[in-house]
């Protein structure tokens, strides 16, 4: 069955798609808090139970779109659909991994290789070239990264950073196959994504999923909401960015992030972690005006 006939009509619309992915970047900072006000749950728990929110949310919206060709469309996403679930359901796993086996600092700063990679991986594979600006971008943001964590205590662990890099790598392959399908609808991708996760973390739970019912529901909250609609919203902003753009934004995850605990759980933010967040904020927000500016001129 052939993947790659349109089934989409795309008309780019870029700076559309980076308010997309800013407000998808905003919610899934949350992630840190709602695991934060976690009693019992390990990261297993957390993968498991929000497996099963994200599927539920994914295929309702499929539902409302696609109606009763909501099986077609699932069936029809064929091979790329499998390939870009399994890369988004292995850094899925391999992060909650990451951050309980080495420190958070030594994850956000290897995570934060993931635009260069999947610019490099871009290259490679879809020969997509980012713009200078974006390059710029890039470069400050994940300088701004490394000032936040440059506070942060040890390396972590050997095995740790290689799940952390694992996270990377996976997460990048996945954008670039999202991208390089972009006129194939992809949203069962993430449908499959969940299935892999839910699959593999409910025999390594067998006999121990009871947690307190606070717990299933923050992962229910995380699940259905704080990570499915940034995900739909990526899937979506692919259509219109380079892949390298679409992981930009990304970043945007770890500057806020520390923002929510302090806010909310009044976890008081080192120095550092604010000048660094705030160099990030303010370099992703820039290229988002940079571009808004740039549209404009070409309609005037």
């Amino acid at each position: 069955m052939p993947v790659d006939t349109p089934d989409i009509t795309v008309v780019p619309r870029r700076v559309y798609a980076m308010w997309l992915m800013v407000v998808g970047s905003v919610l899934i900072s949350f992630t840190g808090l709602v695991i934060r006000n976690m009693e019992v749950a390990t990261a297993l728990h957390v993968n498991f139970y929000r497996a099963i929110a994200f599927i539920s949310a994914v295929f309702l919206v499929m539902l409302i779109r696609y109606r009763r060709d909501t099986g077609h469309q699932i069936l029809k996403v064929g091979r790329p659909g499998l390939l870009a679930g399994g890369f988004l359901a292995a850094a899925g796993i391999c992060v909650l991994q990451a951050i309980t086996n080495t420190t958070v600092a030594a994850t956000l700063f290897i995570c934060s290789a993931i635009p260069f990679i999947t610019a490099a991986l871009a290259w490679v594979f879809l020969r997509e070239t980012p713009q200078k600006s974006t390059l710029i971008t890039m470069c400050v943001a994940a300088l701004g990264v490394f000032v936040m964590i440059s506070g942060g205590s040890g390396s972590g662990s050997i095995y740790g950073n290689l799940l952390a890099l694992m996270t990377a790598l996976c997460f990048s392959g996945f954008a670039v196959v999202v991208r390089r399908h972009r006129n194939v609808e992809m949203l069962p991708a993430l449908l499959i994504s969940g299935s892999i996760i839910a699959a593999v973390t409910l025999p390594l739970l067998w006999g121990q999923l009871v947690v307190p019912w606070r717990d299933v529901i923050l992962c229910f909250v995380l699940g259905g909401f704080i990570s499915a609609l940034p995900n739909i919203l990526f899937i979506i902003a692919s259509r219109h960015l380079v892949a390298a753009e679409l992981t930009l934004f990304m970043l945007l995850e770890f500057a806020l992030g520390p923002v929510w605990v302090w806010l909310f759980i009044n976890e008081i933010p080192a120095r550092w972690t604010v000048v660094g967040g705030s160099m990030v904020i303010g370099s992703v927000l820039f290229r988002v005006m940079f571009e808004l500016r740039q549209n404009r001129r070409k309609q005037s």
